[in-house]
């Protein structure tokens, strides 16, 4: 059996000559003891309040947290919509349609009411349902796993309070019903454990069908991360019995695979066109991945950003600032490899299933191990006191440095620019900080803090992200209206970078440039008639250009040099920029508006 984490309240209770002693008189130490005691549900009530708040405010915005996929899945439903039919997917990418399989693409046509709803919040809210709902699996295990709800909401808390999680599980990308649909499966076999291994057909076809769900929102190589993980739990419940194994349960595991592979395999069976999927999504996009693109495997392997030991570092780096406890489970999960319950081990189990398998592609990265997180989290709650508190410690006072970097990119733009942060921020940067302070100093708080001041500090940098997604960080309605039905050139740094503008510009028919290395103004009014270029906050225009209006903006990708230089300091000039849109006199520029442009 597990130890309850939470045990030694009780027994302080039971210590106590009065079930609720008063703590005054006793010192702060005995005050704070009271309070955790005492206010514990409505402590947890919070805090989960706070963590659906945080993964709801600021969902619009064009600068939160994400990845860069998520404009070339913004474009592909967009064009699918607009098409009318759900298949086949449309893009004018090169070798960019069949990136993924459709459910991605047909959740966005359904939130977005087929386009007519074009905006990154009705993008995004399935996303944060889901992250949600897997929050919610979480809960309820580690409720029946640790023996209280307690258990269960820390797990949940910490897993909203991963960095990859708030990253990952708000923008329009695969990972959130990814991790949903194949966290499910495992989810089932624990919680109804002997009756879920025990069932001949009915639970293997719901395992099947919640793989394929999966499946069909990231790609049939999932598979065999799940198909592993699946025999080992199965092989393990019969303490590696292989008689037993062969005779009662590859029947089953069989079944899972028919069954998600059926589910994958009505994307051939539906698009027009199984030839452009396969040569374009099993090729060219699965395929692909074990190509080392020029340089040796074994090299790429044990060397590199792309080196399996990278990819080890996945679980502490997706963490975020909870790295150093992730760490110290790690540690601990090693002193305990003989007492653990089966439940840790089943869960381990499906974290190295999913290392080994990501560790064979060429293509490695800490993103493959998302769905891991939430047994992560899990295993963080089930050994919640057995983790140092020193690691806790570490965690805040990383947060700090986190905070504090915030802090000072909020008062420079603020003396630079002026009006851009109120109040509000301030006091939620102070009150964390507050929170920090409670948390070193009382070591009764260290533990349940550490999620709330997560989970704070990502609010502080979706605050200070803010500004650039109000006023400050758009176009005025007079220079949307002087770029209706005209060709405008915005700078493109990455695949569709440019779909961000028609939320900035609707009404413009949008073409991207390559900004990488970035082009001079010259350069650009001698090709473009209008277009939109970003220059260091103090730079102006060219004269002889017309200003339709200008915007702040926050460069995401960098080169060498501009690394080099915000290493020497020059924070400011290389991260944040004015962007100024921009439109050539007459005669200059029109015969290149026929350019492809940034594709």
């Amino acid at each position: 059996m597990l130890r309850d984490p939470m045990r030694h309240v009780a027994v302080e209770r039971m210590r106590s000559p009065h079930p609720n002693p008063p703590p005054w008189g006793e010192g702060a130490n005995a005050a704070f003891r009271w309070i955790h005691l005492n206010l514990r549900p409505l402590q947890y009530l919070a805090a989960v309040a706070l963590a659906v708040f945080v993964y709801f405010y600021a969902l619009d915005g064009l600068h939160s947290p994400r990845n860069g996929d998520e404009n070339v899945y913004a474009h592909i439903t967009r064009l699918t919509a607009l098409s009318g039919d759900w298949l086949p997917l449309q893009s004018n990418l090169d070798n960019m349609r069949n990136t993924k399989p459709p459910l991605l693409f047909w959740q966005g046509i359904v939130s977005t009411g087929w386009a007519t709803q074009w905006d990154r919040w009705h993008l995004r809210y399935p996303s944060v349902l889901y992250t949600l709902l897997t929050a919610w699996l979480v809960f309820l295990l580690g409720r029946k796993l640790g023996g209280e709800c307690a258990v269960g909401a820390t797990a949940a808390l910490v897993f909203l309070a991963f960095f990859s999680t708030y990253r990952f599980g708000r923008p329009y990308l695969v990972n959130p019903a990814e991790t949903f649909w194949l966290f499910l499966p495992f989810f089932t076999l624990l919680y109804w454990r002997e009756r879920a291994f025990d069932s001949r057909f009915v639970v293997p076809l719901l395992l099947g069908i919640f793989a394929g769900i999966g499946l069909l929102y990231k790609s049939f190589a999932l598979l065999a991360p799940v198909g592993i993980a699946l025999s080992w739990w199965y092989l393990y419940q019969r303490r590696y019995r292989l008689r037993p194994f062969l005779l009662h349960d590859v029947t089953k595991l069989v079944m899972v695979g028919v069954v998600a592979l059926a589910l994958f395999a009505l994307w051939f069976a539906l698009d027009p066109d199984p030839q452009a999927v396969w040569q374009e999504f099993v090729l060219g996009e699965n395929a692909a991945k074990f190509d080392p693109h020029g340089g040796s495997y074994w090299a790429k392997l044990l060397w590199g950003g792309s080196s399996v030991w990278v990819l080890l570092l996945g679980y502490p780096l997706n963490a975020g600032v909870l790295a150093f406890p992730v760490l110290a489970l790690f540690v601990v999960a090693w002193h305990r490899r003989y007492r653990m319950s089966d439940e840790e081990r089943l869960l381990w189990m499906w974290m190295i299933a999913l290392f080994v398998i990501f560790a064979i592609p060429s293509q490695r990265s800490a993103r493959y191990l998302l769905d891991a997180m939430p047994g992560v989290a899990l295993l963080l709650a089930l050994n919640w006191q057995r983790i140092p508190r020193a690691a806790f410690v570490a965690s805040l006072l990383a947060s700090v440095a986190v905070l504090a970097l915030f802090g000072w990119l909020a008062y420079n733009l603020q003396a630079q620019m002026g009006g851009l942060y109120d109040a509000v921020f301030w006091s939620v940067l102070a009150f964390t900080l507050l929170l920090v302070a409670l948390a070193i100093y009382a070591a009764h708080w260290t533990r349940g803090l550490s999620n709330v001041v997560a989970l704070l500090t990502l609010l502080v940098l979706a605050m200070l992200l803010r500004p650039f997604d109000g006023a400050a960080g758009r176009y005025d309605s007079a220079a949307q209206q002087a770029t209706q039905n005209k060709d405008v050139w915005v700078p493109c740094d990455f695949r569709a970078s440019w779909e961000d503008y028609r939320f900035l510009l609707p009404a413009a028919y949008i073409h991207g440039y390559h900004a990488q290395p970035p082009l001079a103004v010259d350069e650009l009014k001698a090709n473009y008639a209008l277009f939109a270029v970003q220059l260091p906050l103090q730079e102006q225009p060219c004269a002889e250009c017309e200003v339709l209006g200008s915007r702040l903006e926050i460069r995401g990708r960098h080169n060498d040099a501009e690394i080099k230089a915000m290493l020497g300091g020059d924070v400011m000039q290389q991260l944040f920029v004015r962007e100024w849109l921009l439109r050539v006199q007459a005669g200059d520029g029109e015969e290149k508006q026929n350019e492809e442009g940034c594709r």
